[in-house]
């Protein structure tokens, strides 16, 4: 009987580890830009990147913010926004006041998130994320579906500790008149 043929080792997108992760270990993580890398109290939450029409989604919704944003705001896509020591996140696109910043925004400085659902990443946007955003206080936070026949868009307002519905799109258009007012045609 012969030997088993020797295999290589199997490779891994990220080091081994042991333990809860820190801001600083996924900081200093190599460059990869096949998946976006968020960190939330040691754990790493690891999604690939968005499709076509995510994509699409989301240059839509920024290049609509972008031109709406009074001269105190700034619309941006992809921002590493420091939530506490512990948590770090990537919403898909955001609404900030300019300032000076390294690799991570303050959260005290995000005015609006936004995320765009796609099958991986759904249940971190609707629930976690959504949860991270309020506990943050986050004031608004824009989460767009695009599961239905139109896509389907939702504004919510931090009012205490909680999410309130202040809009929803129609046949994929969404008018909301704060922060500031914008029509996104999805």
């Amino acid at each position: 009987m012969a030997a088993p043929a020797e295999t290589a080792p199997a490779q891994y997108l990220l080091p081994r580890h042991v333990g809860p992760w820190s801001l600083d270990d996924v900081l200093s993580l190599p460059e990869d830009n096949s998946q976006r890398i968020e960190l939330v109290d040691g754990m790493l939450l690891v999604s690939p990147l968005g499709s076509y029409r995510h994509q699409q989604l989301v240059g839509r919704a920024y290049g609509s913010l972008v031109g709406a944003c009074p001269t105190d705001l700034e619309a941006t896509i992809e921002l590493n926004v420091l939530l506490s020591s512990g948590r770090l996140v990537i919403p898909d696109f955001t609404v900030v006041r300019p300032r000076e910043a390294g690799v991570m925004f303050p959260v005290s400085d995000v005015v609006l998130v936004g995320e765009v659902f796609s099958p991986s990443t759904r249940l971190n946007d609707e629930g976690l994320k959504r949860g991270l955003y309020a506990s943050a206080g986050v004031q608004y936070y824009l989460m767009v579906d695009p599961s239905q026949r139109e896509v389907e868009a939702t504004l919510l307002e931090l009012q205490g500790a909680e999410y309130v519905e202040i809009a929803t799109s129609e046949a994929g258009v969404l008018t909301i008149e704060r922060p500031f007012p914008v029509t996104i045609k999805f």
